[in-house]
């Protein structure tokens, strides 16, 4: 599959806003990573490990200081580009509040599509379908700020959708989000992946989320650590644990029984699955 994000040997720093005499915090070290079209990624790691900066590049809202990122073959940190990188990358932050900016609804899809300069019947279309898609469109005539935060998070990602764009990036979309806005979410977001083949990158800490995933990518100190299939990244469970992070508790179930004598596969990251596997540990055990 061909890349539609390229990151290469790509360095970034802050400075310190309180202390002038300080060196800048270095977060991104030498990071290298590709996103081919079509993917879902999901990157994983601690606050401060600079996964959410890394996903700031992507869209350009932050340039490289050293290294490389192109979108579809452009550089960056072209600023004349700048329009076109934001039609093939849109981004979604973690507070949906943050970027509903009208007072309706299908205003609020409509948004960038106007100031893009679409023509009114290409517009009602595309926000009708962008509201179709993340099932909101029965709310299209409704306040954003009479709905649920799982909706308003779908209205947000509607307006990216609307502008057509090949990838979202999506920062931690449901961490103010309560079980059930966050299932919402997700399930919206694996149906633009499967249904109409968006590459989806999702920064989120809820190790649930990245199982769905079809590559994980683990951050740690500003420097990638592993990359793999969810399965294989999840098996190494005292590594995770190591570096802050948890697993998935059928994981973490199946470890534990492991460290206990019990025959099982730390690769486990689904409930089913591991249904089946503590059956197959009773049948053997009654035996």
């Amino acid at each position: 599959m061909e890349n539609i994000i390229s990151v290469r040997n790509v360095e970034f720093s802050y400075a310190n806003d309180f202390d002038d005499n300080s060196s800048p915090k270095q977060i991104l070290k030498n990071v290298s990573l590709d996103i081919k079209k079509g993917e879902f990624v999901a990157i994983l790691g601690h606050n401060g490990s600079g996964k959410s900066t890394i996903a700031k590049h992507m869209n350009a809202v932050l340039t490289p200081q050293s290294g490389t990122v192109t979108v579809e073959g452009i550089d960056t940190t072209e600023e004349d580009k700048l329009f076109d990188i934001r039609q093939h990358v849109g981004m979604v932050f973690q507070n949906p509040d943050n970027q509903i900016v009208a007072t309706i609804v299908e205003e609020d899809v409509a948004f960038a599509l106007e100031n893009m300069g679409v023509e009114p019947v290409e517009m009602r279309k595309r926000v009708d379908d962008a509201l179709k898609s993340v099932g909101m469109f029965e709310y299209k005539d409704h306040s954003p700020h009479q709905l649920s935060g799982g909706q308003k998070q779908r209205v947000a990602i509607a307006g990216i959708i609307a502008m057509r764009p090949d990838c979202i990036v999506l920062d931690e979309p449901t961490a103010m989000l309560d079980p059930n806005g966050r299932k919402e979410v997700l399930k919206t977001i694996r149906q633009l992946n499967k249904d109409f083949g968006i590459t989806i990158v999702l920064i989120t800490h809820y190790m649930e989320e990245a199982a769905q995933a079809d590559r994980i990518v683990v951050m740690d100190d500003g420097k990638i650590i592993m990359d793999d299939i969810p399965s294989n990244i999840f098996s190494n469970v005292q590594k995770m644990k190591e570096i802050g992070l948890d697993v998935p508790q059928v994981t973490e179930l199946m470890y534990l029984l492991g460290k206990n004598g019990f025959d099982t596969d730390t690769h486990i990251i689904f409930e089913e699955d591991c249904t089946k596997a503590l059956l197959d540990i009773l049948k053997i055990t009654h035996n």
